[in-house]
C-alpha cells in the first residue's frame, strides 16, 4: 500500500513536535524527518544521540511511524554518523542528493562510485539509501538516473523519485516514472508551476498548484505495485507561521488522497 507522509523540513521554523501534531491532524500515515542543515533543527547529525530518544517518543505518541530521513551531505564520515542515527531512531530510508555538476566531465561517473560506496555501508547498516535525481546535479534527468541505476545493484540502494526535479529537467514525470519504478523505493512529491531552477513559493509547491501530473504519477505507482512511502517535501517556508505551513500539508495531503481514491488505491 502507498503510505502518505510529509518531510517535517516544512515545519523547519517550528519544533519537532509541532511538525508531528499538524500532520497527525492533518490525516497523514507517517512522516520524514528532516536532517537538512539550515533549513531545520528536527534531526541534528552531531547531536542524534540526544536527539533519538526524543523522536521515537514522538513517533510513538503520535502514532506517526518513521518512514524516511532526508540528509544532504555525502561525505563517507557523516553518512556513517548518518546511518547510525537512522539505526538509533528506527528510520528505515535514508534520502540524499546525488551530488556533482550537470553534464561536467567525470562527475557523473565519480557520484556514482561515492554512491555505491555508500549504498554498501547502508547495507551494513541495514537501512535503504535513496538518490534522487536533482535539478544542477550530476544526476538530473532519466537518462542519468538510468546511469546510477545500473551501476549500482546493492539491495539496500534504490531510487527517491521526486516529480519536481524531473519535470525541470524538461521530462513528463509520468512518462519516466515508468522507465524507473522496478526500482523506485521512496518518492518526494511536490508540485511546481513552470521549469524554472527552484520549485518556486511554499504555498505553490503544495499538490493540485502546479503543471505536474500528479494525478496521473500516483496512478502509475498505484498501478505498478508500488508499496512504499510517498512523501510531501515542501521547502522555503522556515519563516512561515505554522498556521501556514498547516495549511500546506493539508491541503497537498487531501490532494493525495482524492488521487489516490480515484485510482483505486484507497
Amino acid at each position: 500500500m502507498i503510505t502518505l507522509g510529509a518531510n517535517s523540513v516544512l515545519f523547519g521554523g517550528h519544533d519537532l513536535e509541532a511538525a508531528f501534531r499538524i500532520l497527525k491532524a492533518a490525516g497523514y500515515d507517517g512522516i520524514e524527518i528532516s536532517a537538512i542543515n539550515g533549513m531545520s533543527q528536527h534531526l541534528v547529525i552531531e547531536d542524534w544521540r540526544t536527539l533519538a530518544p526524543r523522536i521515537r517518543e514522538l513517533s510513538a505518541r503520535y502514532e506517526l511511524p518513521l518512514l524516511a530521513m532526508e540528509q544532504p551531505n555525502t561525505d563517507a564520515a557523516f553518512m556513517e554518523e548518518t546511518f547510525a542515527a537512522a539505526v538509533a531512531c528506527g528510520i528505515p530510508v535514508v534520502n540524499v542528493g546525488p551530488g556533482g555538476k550537470s553534464d561536467e566531465p567525470g562527475s557523473l561517473e565519480s557520484r556514482i562510485e561515492c554512491l555505491a560506496a555508500l549504498a554498501s555501508r547502508a547495507e551494513a547498516h541495514g537501512v535503504t539509501l535513496c538518490v534522487k535525481a536533482h535539478v544542477g546535479a550530476a544526476i538530473y534527468n532519466t537518462p542519468t538516473t538510468l546511469a546510477m541505476l545500473d551501476a549500482i545493484k546493492s539491495p539496500a540502494f534504490g531510487l527517491d523519485m521526486d516529480p519536481s526535479h524531473i519535470h525541470r529537467a524538461g521530462e513528463n514525470p509520468v512518462e519516466a516514472l515508468r522507465q524507473v519504478i522496478g526500482r523506485v523505493r521512496h518518492v518526494h512529491i511536490r508540485d511546481c508551476k513552470g521549469r524554472e531552477a527552484g520549485p518556486g513559493k511554499p504555498e505553490l509547491q503544495a499538490n493540485g498548484r502546479g503543471d505536474i501530473d500528479l494525478a496521473g504519477y500516483l496512478r502509475v505507482l498505484h498501478e505498478s505495485g508500488y508499496n512504499g512511502p510517498v512523501n510531501l517535501e515542501v521547502i522555503g517556508a522556515k519563516e512561515y507561521r505554522l498556521e501556514q505551513c498547516a495549511v500546506i500539508a493539508a491541503e497537498a495531503r487531501g490532494h493525495m488522497q482524492a488521487c489516490l481514491q480515484f485510482c483505486g488505491a484507497r
